[in-house]
């Protein structure tokens, strides 16, 4: 199933016509979309950042890119996603979703919903949602024992590098080679 959010329309290969600012119900919906060579990009969004990753064009490698501050100037943001995504050919966005640990959505999901909704719009791009439960305290674990960070480091690069966990999370579960 889909939803649709905004009335744009886009085609693609072949003259069949596709929604593309739309948020799919499935990961696998939203790949299914992309042209071959698209890539996908992988958003951790915070209160005050909003950290990016990005996948390769088979879907099997998800690489932290950058972390971006959210300001009262929501445009900037969006400027500096739109730059990504025209550069590194993204066709779409998977955003890492806050569900509880007893698997409800409180306000923070909430929060992502509104804020990818305006993303899907703005950029004119479709997104899925995948699960990010534990993403940043894995990291954040892994960061501290295994590359024994200290707490500056860790903060200049804990959101962008959720953001590759959500993302490898998301692609892993694809299970198939796109050629």
């Amino acid at each position: 199933m889909v939803t649709k959010y905004g009335g744009r329309f886009q085609d693609k290969d072949k003259g069949a016509r596709a929604m593309a600012a739309v948020i799919y119900d499935s990961i696998h919906e939203l790949i299914a979309t992309l042209a071959r060579g698209q890539r996908v990009i992988g958003l951790d969004i915070g209160d005050k950042t909003i950290g990016v990753a990005i996948s390769d064009p088979l879907f099997s490698l998800a690489s932290p890119v950058k972390t971006i501050a959210r300001t009262k100037k929501f445009k900037a943001a969006v400027l500096e996603l739109q730059a990504l995504i025209s550069t590194e050919q993204v066709g779409g966005i998977i955003a890492g979703l806050p569900i509880s640990m007893n698997g409800t959505e409180g306000p923070r999901s909430q929060a992502t919903r509104d804020l990818t909704r305006e993303l899907v719009n703005q950029l004119d791009i479709p997104a899925a949602f995948w699960d990010e439960r534990l993403s940043t305290s894995a990291i954040e674990k892994f960061l501290i024992n295994e590359a024994d960070m200290n707490r500056k480091r860790r903060k200049d690069v804990i959101d962008k590098m959720a953001a590759g966990y959500i993302l490898q999370g998301a692609l892993d579960a694809l299970d198939r080679p796109r050629l």
